[in-house]
Parts: C-alpha cells; sequence; structure tokens
C-alpha cells in the first residue's frame, strides 16, 4: 500500500517523490510506503488552509457540526476497516482496536461537533457606564502533530476543537503508525468537508513536522509526543509567538494502601500498567504499596500479570500484541538490562516473548516486573514507555507522596484508598495533572486533560481545547 498526502481536498504524492518504507511490527515485514513529505508540500498544504479559511470560519457552526457529524458517521461505517488498519499498522490487539482506538475517534469528533454549539461569549457589565463582551475567534490556520501510540484516537483528539471551532488544519500523524489517518483523509472527502479546511501530511517529524512548526503562517501547535520534541518544537516556536499546547511524557505514580479494594487495586493495576503494550502515556509503570500490604500485593500481582497472553494481535485471547518498532523494543530491552545493573529482580517476563509462525519476526516483549529497585534509580524515574512496570514499597503517607513525586513528570496518577480524607489529602498534594482514586482511565471528555513539570504546557480537552483554539477579544461599548 501506497499512502497519499491529503492536501487541498485531494489525495497527492509528496513534490519530491520520496517515499519512507511502512512495518508491521506483528510480524516485522514492510507493508507499505508513505510520502517523505518536506517544506514544499507543508507550504502546499498552508496555503491550502489560508484560502480556505474565510469561508470556513463564517460558516455557521451549526453547518460546521453538520458537516464533522457527516465525518462521525463515516467512521462509524468504516469501524471494522479502521480498527483492523490500527491494529496492523500498530501491532496492538485488535480487540483494542475495536473496543477502544476507533470508537473514541468517533467520540471525540461527536463531542466537539456538539460542544461548539454551546460554545458562549462571556458578558460584564460596568453599572451605568458600558458593557464588556468577549468574542472567541478561530485563530487561522493551525498545526497539529500526533504520536503512534493511539493513533486515530489522538488524531481526531486534536483536529476536531481544531476544525469545530472554525480553524483550517495542517495536520501530522505518526510516520510510524500512518495509516489510519489516510483512510480518515477519505472519510473526510466523502463527508463533504470542503477543500483545503484540513491538510494531512505525511512523513518524518525531523522534516515535515519541523517544517509545520517553523512556518510562519501556522499560528498556533498542538503536539503530542516525546518531552525532548515537546522541547525542540518550544525552541523553534516560542520565539514566533505562536501559542503552544505540548502533551508530553509520563512516568505515572500508582499507590496502594494498605486499606485498598485489594481485588480492584491488583486488576486495575495490571490493565493500568499493560493495556496496549504499555504504550500509554497515562499506564502506571511505577507500583509503591504500603509495607504491610507488599508481599501479598506483589504475589497476585505477579500471578495475574504470567497469565497475560502476548501474541498474534488478530486472537482475542491475546492481551498484549507488538510493540510498535523494533528500535522502540530494543529501547525498552535497554531499560531491562539498566534495572539490573541497578541491583532490581525480574520477578517475570525480562526477554521477547516466543511467538511462532507468521508472528515469529515480530516485535514481541513479555509483561515484565521488577522489584528491589530505590525509587530514585532510572529505571523507576525515566520514562520507559513499554510493557515494564517497577513494585516498591513505602512505609508511610509522607514517603508515598516524595515516591510519587520524585520524578520531572508529572501526568496521571492513580490512588488506592478507602479512606476518603486521605484520598483527598494525597491528591491535593500529588504532582499531576490527572488523579484517578479508586480507577485508571476513567475519561470524561468534558474534563481538561495534561500534566505539569516535564509533562507538558497547557491542556486539552472539553473547553479548555476550545479557548486554546481561538483567541479572545475584548470589546467594550460605552453607554450613550
Amino acid at each position: 500500500m501506497q499512502i497519499q498526502n491529503y492536501i487541498n481536498g485531494h489525495l497527492t504524492a509528496p513534490r519530491n517523490g520520496r517515499y519512507i518504507d511502512n512495518t508491521d511490527p506483528a510480524r516485522g515485514i514492510v507493508y507499505g510506503q508513505i510520502p517523505a513529505s518536506d517544506a514544499a508540500d507543508c507550504e502546499d498544504a498552508y496555503l491550502a488552509a489560508q484560502a480556505a479559511f474565510p469561508l470556513w470560519s463564517r460558516m455557521p457552526a451549526t453547518e460546521r457540526s453538520a458537516i464533522l457529524l457527516r465525518i462521525v458517521q463515516g467512521i462509524e461505517a468504516r469501524h471494522e476497516e479502521l480498527a483492523q488498519a490500527e491494529s496492523k499498522d500498530s501491532g496492538k490487539p485488535l480487540w483494542l482496536t475495536r473496543s477502544v482506538d476507533i470508537m473514541r475517534a468517533a467520540a471525540n469528533i461527536r463531542f466537539f461537533a456538539e460542544a461548539i454549539l454551546h460554545f458562549s461569549a462571556e458578558s460584564h457589565a460596568m453599572p451605568g457606564e458600558a458593557i464588556n463582551y468577549t468574542l472567541r475567534q478561530p485563530i487561522g490556520v493551525v498545526g497539529c502533530i500526533s504520536p503512534w501510540n493511539l493513533p486515530l484516537y489522538l488524531f481526531t483528539w486534536k483536529i476536531a476543537p481544531a476544525l469545530a471551532a472554525g480553524n483550517t488544519v495542517v495536520a501530522k500523524p505518526s510516520e510510524i503508525t500512518p495509516l489510519t489517518a489516510y483512510l480518515f483523509s477519505q472519510i473526510c472527502r466523502e463527508a463533504g468537508l470542503p477543500n483545503g479546511v484540513l491538510n494531512i501530511v505525511h512523513g518524518l517529524g525531523g522534516e515535515i513536522g519541523k517544517a509545520i512548526v517553523s512556518h510562519p503562517g501556522i499560528k498556533a501547535i498542538s503536539f503530542t509526543g516525546g518531552t525532548a520534541t515537546g522541547a525542540e518544537i518550544a525552541r523553534i516556536a516560542a520565539p514566533m509567538f505562536k501559542k503552544l499546547s505540548l502533551e508530553l511524557g509520563g512516568k505515572n505514580p500508582n499507590l496502594v494502601f494498605a486499606d485498598c479494594d485489594f481485588e480492584k487495586a491488583v486488576e486495575t493495576s495490571v490493565r493500568g500498567a499493560f493495556t496496549n503494550q504499555g504504550q500509554i502515556c497515562l499506564c502506571g509503570s511505577r507500583i509503591f504499596i504500603e509495607e504491610s500490604l507488599y508481599p501479598r500485593f506483589r504475589d497476585a500481582f505477579v500471578q495475574r500479570v504470567k497469565t497475560l497472553r502476548t501474541g498474534n494481535p488478530s486472537d482475542p485471547d491475546n492481551f498484549m500484541g507488538a510493540v510498535v518498532s523494533e528500535a522502540h523494543l530494543e529501547k525498552v530491552e535497554s531499560y531491562i538490562q539498566l534495572a539490573r545493573e541497578e541491583g532490581g529482580s525480574i520477578l517475570c517476563g525480562g526477554k521477547r516473548a516466543a511467538v511462532s509462525g507468521e508472528f515469529a519476526g515480530g516485535y514481541f516483549l513479555e509483561p515484565t516486573v521488577i522489584e528491589g529497585l530505590t525509587a530514585t534509580c532510572r529505571t523507576t524515574t525515566e520514562e520507559i514507555f513499554g510493557p515494564v512496570v517497577t513494585l516498591t514499597p513505602f512505609k508511610n503517607e509522607a514517603e508515598a507522596l516524595e515516591f510519587a513525586n520524585g520524578t520531572p513528570y508529572g501526568l496521571a496518577s492513580m490512588l488506592w484508598t478507602q479512606d476518603i480524607s486521605r484520598a483527598q489529602r494525597v491528591a491535593e498534594q500529588i504532582q499531576a495533572g490527572i488523579v484517578w482514586i479508586n480507577c485508571w482511565m476513567l475519561r470524561d471528555l468534558r474534563t481538561p486533560f495534561g500534566g505539569v513539570k516535564q509533562s507538558g504546557v497547557g491542556r486539552e480537552g472539553g473547553w479548555e481545547a476550545l479557548r486554546f483554539f481561538t483567541e479572545a477579544k475584548n470589546v467594550c461599548i460605552k453607554y450613550a
């Protein structure tokens, strides 16, 4: 399969004629090619978006909403095709793409298509003197850059509020998992999205991604990905005074107190560590357990992890598929070796999963559990982004918080306790943008999403996303 760019309503080849390979990570084989787009393609996309902006931004919100809802219908009509494509492109289990990825992509667009109809202005009266009101106006042409771990899910999470608010978009999906974004461009054409409103350019981050970030006409950048890349984007974009939303890395703590609902804490902690092969920025990869509960929790956790099956992504009995690429597999393996060097003990996993037949060359890794590490070592504090977790006991609430906050990241966290006072006390002190108490991944699309410290800048979701993709203008009218 040869993927094409989507520029000005047309599927087009890259200007330079160059392509890069697209690999099936479950089989370890190249099965397609994607454009190696560069600044010339970015310029074409920008000009198309700039030309489309006046009509799209002035279109009544009800009409924009109706077009976006037709795109939702297109996703739903091609649900199985998209789920199959997402699984093949990323190596993740088909049951996961069917039940989460594609359904959430449709939900993202539906949410913002409906939310824009209720996005109201504010007014502030100065009694007897004047009235002020606030206009929220679209920015113009914006750039959206999404990651490989939840390809269509996070792609739509960005472009939906941008389009709903009246902006036009130049978007770049990850070059590692581009297939569903390509299929999405077909759905947009079929839904009647006006030419130039959304433009999708494929290629490497260092080429087309950098071209988007540095283009003087693209006024805002929404990026999800690694912290180092986010820092480079900020370095380029900040002097150009672009608006920035950066959703970056995570190394999320999971605090388990002795008074927790034990079975729920174990089951959810396993799911929260290894779903999508641990390749979700919200996974709880640092599990801290109160000392009195530690042996029981560790044994039950490891026993449950050992039952997780890894292999053929299409087999519904397999909880885990392949990690996304050979390079990423080698990175995760390097951290397992580092854990051994730092004095850790591998309780289970720690090696590549043996998968036979057509998947023998795939990038499969056994779910790995490590204990015996300090709370401050590299394995415990650096982002691994794979099926690797560490177990560490803590003495009391103060130490639990010290461990939880002892990392440069601050995206999400979990907390397991039946003590409501402790829950509120700890939640207030954890340095994270999200705190789940006695649950994980329970998401309401109306709530703000984002992290603190090196986990990002700004918030996505709900009204926060619509505010990011608009500029506030105060209008003051003095009474006669």
